[in-house]
């Protein structure tokens, strides 16, 4: 490229005190980017500018997005730099018509979920067909980070190493692996899924979005349900039942944090209506006859109810709170009622073929979607090896907790996300063998990437710093992928969500993950293993 001029964009969030609080950091990666593109003799200039009335510099409507689009060069080369997370349709729309070289870029930084918000664009930027380079740094300093900078001044694109990922090889799994991979498509297809979407495109995410046309194939549909329908059925729910919900919970040894002030801290009120939306929520499944539901909650529900966390990671555990239709009788007793958080349909569908896999092979069936939020190495010098922070403000489900339910607290939700707080399900994600994947979609086609994990232990304090510099209300698991580093996985992950589950041992989920890939096959999903060959 020979323009002595690159265009920077900063997308949002829709909600003014997240884009007021958050930016600092991202006036300080723009600085640190402008020092980087100065000294190689160009200039960087924001196509939008900071508004002083406003209190930030991000771009916080699809509607300021097309405008600012509206005026530049569709063929200048462009800078979207994420220290926050973003609201990807602010953006994706002007992106989807430029032509000149788009590098997305994020620092590497777990205070705000600027990873977070790069790795969701890049998703929705594959499955709209954009092409588009994508880098991270901690410093913008490293070799890492200025050779592939360099590379993409030079030529308009970057070279990532992704030799992690190969074709799943259908023939690899065992006969029986295979038997019931085939027997659950079958029932599958045969007798049909549903999956509940209480409104579609939670917070600009487009990649989240499964078009119809793909699930039909895999004999899934979508039931589409209003938020207003859940808020309403919350509404029905009598006190009783909802103090029955929370008296379980407490039981369990479940500790909420409690305080006075609504305004700051957690009330009882705010989850006795989270009791209120979970016995809702179970009787709309039951109702509709959902094997999965998924609850957008922003936006819109956010201004009439608590947050929807504590109901989804309920939902997702087999040992749940009793849930009764208003007849009496019990909704689906002893199973978790699949949850996809954020309404991300990627995660409700992986959801569903990961609750299938695992009952038929008696292995743990509670599974839940993180974000990919940040990742360190070990600072205690327990653990070698690269290890992520997985976190997710709701959907966890207890039983992937160290101690379970009695291992499960709840506090606050951030005020600055969550005006009308509600209690978290916050725990320690205990050690164990996963199966981590991810459903994408890229080429207008449905694609899976797969591979193994660990969850491995810290000590108390390396995982309070973690916790510390992400959001410490929030559960934490410290993963570790085998085979996969940490700039592969950047390099490649398709979404700001990654889906895991446990098995029982390392052998168990090898055969859970090849049983997993191969119904995808069977369902006509492209695979691809990733990490330490099969």
């Amino acid at each position: 490229m020979d323009t002595p001029e690159i265009l920077l964009f900063a997308s949002g969030d829709l909600r003014d005190s997240a884009n007021k609080t958050c930016w600092p950091a991202q006036a300080e990666l723009e600085t640190a980017l402008t020092n980087v593109v100065e000294a190689r003799g160009r200039k960087l200039r924001r196509a939008h500018p900071f508004d002083a009335a406003a209190g930030h510099g991000f771009l916080s409507s699809q509607r300021a997005g097309m405008d600012a689009f509206a005026g530049i060069d569709p063929d200048a080369p462009l800078i979207v730099a994420e220290a926050v997370w973003q609201y990807s349709h602010h953006v994706l729309p002007g992106l989807m018509h430029h032509r000149g070289p788009i590098l997305t870029v994020a620092n590497w930084s777990g205070q705000w979920p600027g990873l977070v918000g790069m790795l969701n664009l890049n998703g929705s930027l594959t499955k709209a067909g954009v092409s588009y380079s994508t880098l991270w740094s901690e410093t913008f300093e490293d070799d890492f980070f200025l050779d592939r900078f360099d590379e993409w001044l030079t030529s308009g694109s970057v070279t990532h190493d992704t030799s992690h990922v190969r074709a799943f090889d259908p023939t690899s799994p065992t006969p029986t692996q295979i038997d019931v991979a085939k027997n659950i498509a079958a029932d599958i297809l045969r007798k049909k899924v549903i999956l509940g979407v209480f409104d579609e495109g939670c917070m600009g995410m487009y990649n989240a979005i499964v078009p119809d046309a793909l699930m039909a194939p895999l004999g899934m549909f979508k039931e589409r349900l209003s938020q207003s329908t859940l808020y309403y059925e919350t509404t029905q729910v009598t006190d009783t039942e909802a103090e029955t919900v929370l008296t379980w919970l407490e039981n369990t040894g479940m500790r909420f944090h409690f305080g006075s002030d609504p305004a700051t801290e957690l009330t009882r009120d705010q989850v006795l209506d989270q009791c209120r939306m979970y016995i809702a929520a179970c009787r709309l499944a039951d109702d509709f006859g959902c094997e999965a539901i998924g609850i957008q909650y922003q936006q819109g529900l956010k201004d009439l109810l608590p947050a929807s966390d504590l109901v989804e990671g309920m939902l997702n555990n087999d040992d749940r709170p009793p849930a009764l239709t208003q007849s009496g009788a019990a909704i689906r007793p002893g199973r978790a009622i699949v949850h996809f958080n954020e309404v991300d349909e990627c995660a409700g569908i992986d959801g569903i073929l990961t609750n299938r896999v695992h009952r038929a092979l008696g292995q743990p069936v509670e599974t839940t979607l993180h974000d990919i939020r940040w990742g360190d190495q070990d600072r205690s010098g327990t653990v070698d090896d690269f290890v992520w922070v997985f976190e997710i403000s709701g959907a966890t489900p207890p039983a992937h907790h160290i101690d379970g339910w009695r291992g499960t607290e709840s506090l606050r939700q951030p005020e600055m996300y969550f005006r009308l707080g509600g209690g978290t399900l916050k725990g320690i994600a205990k050690p164990g063998d996963i199966i981590w994947s991810r459903l994408f979609v890229e080429d207008d086609a449905l694609c899976m990437d797969i591979g193994l994990g660990s969850v491995v232990a810290l000590p108390d304090a390396e995982t309070q710093r973690r916790s510390q510099a992400t959001t410490p209300q929030w559960p934490i698991m410290h993963a570790v992928l085998h085979g996969v580093s940490r700039d592969q996985l950047m390099s490649r992950h398709k979404a700001n969500h990654i889906q895991v589950a446990y098995a029982v041992s390392s052998k168990t989920a090898r055969d859970a993950a090849l049983t997993k890939a191969s119904l995808a096959t069977e369902l006509g999903i492209t695979v691809s293993w990733c990490g330490t060959p099969i």
